[in-house]
């Protein structure tokens, strides 16, 4: 232990900032929304006597997630105004993250999408107990609500994650390969091939934030529709350097314009097939995202 308290809590709280981000973004789905969380939970965590605190890790969680419950209502507001489809702001996970609290665990931005239609109290058990492993007494004391409370808003949370994402992840060698497919037919102007891949329902989600002429106003439905969207959204920027890396988990697409990052495309695959796209081209929520991260 330090001598000094000041610098024991600075140590206690680097040593599971990693984890904090993790929780605090899966409940935000924004990375500007999770630091400014985690800047608050420092400044009340800095002001504790913690000789008194027995269990350091789960009383920072219950800061954090209460701070993250905080954010929630001004977060709405700004959805409620914001230009076109919302989605999730991409993470660069695994080895190519530039840096370790993005490296952390985070679920697939398919499963974010899903998680925007909870409660945030729903979404925090869920992420809480389904993405963390936390027990429903630990959440309990966490949400300041009764076991029997935080069991019923599981269920819940979990039959609405069902209900709308049913299908299971496939494995990461197969979405691979899937997606280095889609973008050779999307680029290359292959109708037949690009209608192949994609579920007969197939959503494409294009969030520009009103910022970027690759976001539409609202999504696009439909095998045919989409393909040829996508085609000739692809024959316009045909100068693009299409990079792949692992978004949130899962093996995407980082398509980079003179160097700078231009969008970031994600599939959701059912049965082999394409069933969501989602094109994330606000550049707002590319900032984290550089040249150095996709070589």
């Amino acid at each position: 232990m330090s001598d000094s308290p000041a610098v024991d809590a600075a140590e206690v709280f680097a040593d599971h900032r990693e984890l904090l981000f993790s929780i605090v973004y899966n409940m935000l789905g924004t990375v500007g929304d999770t630091e400014d969380a985690l800047q608050e939970t420092w400044l009340a965590w800095s002001g504790r006597d913690l000789s008194t605190i027995g269990n350091r890790r789960a009383y920072l969680v219950r800061i954090a997630v209460n701070q993250a419950l905080a954010h929630q209502g001004a977060l709405r507001r700004r959805k409620e105004t914001y230009l076109g489809p919302w989605l999730p702001e991409p993470l660069i996970t695994g080895p190519d993250a530039a840096e370790p609290a993005v490296r952390a665990e985070s679920v697939s931005i398919a499963l974010l999408v899903v998680l925007e239609t909870l409660t945030p109290l729903e979404r925090a058990v869920f992420v809480l107990h389904e993405v963390f492993a936390y027990q429903h007494t630990e959440i309990a004391a966490m949400l300041d609500r009764t076991p029997a409370a935080v069991r019923q808003l599981a269920h819940r949370a979990r039959e609405h994650v069902r209900a709308r994402r049913p299908h299971a992840r496939v494995d990461r060698r197969t979405h691979r390969e899937v997606t280095e497919r889609f973008v050779a037919a999307a680029f290359g102007g292959d109708l037949a091939a690009l209608m192949e891949m994609l579920a007969p329902d197939v959503t494409l989600w294009s969030d520009g934030g009103g910022k970027s002429a690759a976001g539409g106003p609202r999504p696009i439905h439909g095998r045919d529709r989409v393909a040829r969207t996508l085609v000739s959204t692809a024959r316009v920027n045909g100068g693009v350097d299409v990079r792949y890396r692992q978004v949130n988990g899962d093996p995407s697409v980082v398509i980079f314009a003179q160097d700078a990052p231009f969008a970031v495309m994600v599939l959701d695959l059912d049965a082999g097939q394409v069933r969501d796209i989602y094109v994330v081209s606000n550049p707002d929520k590319l900032a984290g995202i550089s040249g150095q991260e996709a070589q």
